[in-house]
């Protein structure tokens, strides 16, 4: 819940501008804003190399949900992509793995990509509960998607314990739950393992981002305070490049 009018317009031209004049747009890069910036979004970056999406969805298709907004509008918008499951939606508004699913099926219905987020916090880390946790968030999703939905979706890992706490997950750590989750998603669909991107959400920070774009099974980051300074954006899309 950041940004204003003018605040995005110097942040999306600082960020368009320079991967337009470098080599650094050789990677899939996208910014997900919130619903009201949906229009400038759309406006600023339309024959940019820059995709938009937003933060959340409804998993209603329309109706009386008030203060909902619905895949449709999003794609009125332009949005190819949408988060679904982030981690303070999680903890704040009590999502459960199910409501998570739904808004990852509904979002595929619709024609958007789900960027679905999974990740354990510091006590079921600390319980050895990691891979138990996420391998029970993504079944959730898998359970309800075919084997052609299950291509179209990207998976984010968020440990919820290294956001904002001062604690690090190593490269390796990162990537054993991203090899883990690889796995599982094998296991649902041939075809899954190589084409599905799983990216890591874990602070991915311009010092950080080489080593951890290096693991084999880290293909990107969801990338939080980082990207918002464009400078920090796009260190970290360069690493990815």
């Amino acid at each position: 819940m950041n940004g204003s009018l003018a605040g995005n317009a110097a942040l999306l031209a600082d960020i368009t501008t320079s991967l337009k004049q470098t080599a650094a747009n050789d990677c899939d890069v996208a910014v997900c804003v919130p619903a009201p910036y949906l229009a400038q979004a759309q406006a600023l970056l339309a024959g940019t190399p820059v995709a938009w999406g937003a933060q959340d969805m409804s998993m209603h298709a329309g109706g009386a949900y008030t203060g909902e907004v619905a895949a449709a509008m999003l794609l009125e918008f332009g949005a190819r992509y949408v988060i679904v499951g982030h981690s303070e939606r999680r903890a704040y508004h009590a999502e459960s793995d199910e409501a998570v699913a739904k808004k990852a099926l509904a979002a595929l219905q619709a024609g958007l990509i789900p960027l679905v987020c999974v990740g354990e916090t510091l006590a079921e880390r600390e319980a050895g509960d990691t891979e138990a946790v996420v391998g029970r968030q993504l079944d959730a999703v898998l359970a309800m998607l075919d084997a052609q939905k299950i291509l179209r979706m990207v998976v984010a890992y968020e440990p919820v314990w290294a956001i904002g706490t001062g604690k690090t997950a190593t490269p390796q750590m990162a990537q054993d739950v991203h090899a883990f989750l690889r796995a599982r998603l094998s296991a649902a669909s041939a075809d899954a393992a190589a084409q599905v991107q799983i990216l890591y959400g874990g602070s991915m920070k311009p010092d950080n981002a080489k080593e951890l774009l290096a693991m084999p099974d880290i293909d990107g980051g969801l990338i939080g305070g980082a990207a918002l300074k464009a400078d920090d954006f796009l260190a970290i899309v360069r690493a990815n490049a």
